[in-house]
């Protein structure tokens, strides 16, 4: 199985369908549309933020992003590792895996000491990968676990 991993930036005609992914993992009423979404992630905010998408056999499987702030509760905290979601079709190849390394590696080669993520459902997930457990917050009225990595680990 060949596995390929793509920068949004590169490849803007992704940008609907990560928008499409987004909204059907995290999407809540009074969020924004896919063409918000899409507007979003093809001219993102100036600094250090891209979304990534892995392929399988050639065919988008994933994605994953950088981001700035991601968590209302905690302003003080960033870059953030954002809007991970594999599709049904690929989960269990490991494509979530490669998505955080690949976004990891990003984020250390532009010398970030630190990435934040917050997840409700996938700490485990981030665990086996060397991610720490900080303690809880809120997002948007529902509890999130609230994660670290240090990249001078990696």
């Amino acid at each position: 199985m060949q596995t390929q991993i793509a920068a949004v930036s590169a490849h803007p005609e992704l940008a609907p369908l990560v928008a499409g992914w987004r909204m059907e993992a995290f999407g809540r009423p009074g969020g924004p549309t896919v063409e918000e979404m899409t507007a979003s992630i093809l001219s993102p905010p100036q600094g250090l933020e891209e979304t990534f998408v892995v392929f399988r056999d050639g065919r988008p499987a994933g994605t994953a992003a950088i981001v700035g702030d991601d968590l209302d509760a905690r302003p003080d905290l960033g870059p953030w590792l954002a809007w991970v979601f594999v599709d049904p079709a690929f989960r269990g190849q490991n494509c979530a895996s490669e998505l955080v390394r690949h976004a990891e590696g990003f984020a250390a080669a532009a010398s970030v000491p630190v990435l934040w993520l917050h997840t409700a459902a996938a700490e485990g997930l981030y665990g086996r990968l060397g991610w720490e457990r900080v303690g809880t917050e809120q997002d948007h009225g529902k509890p999130v676990v609230l994660m670290r990595r240090d990249l001078g680990r990696i």
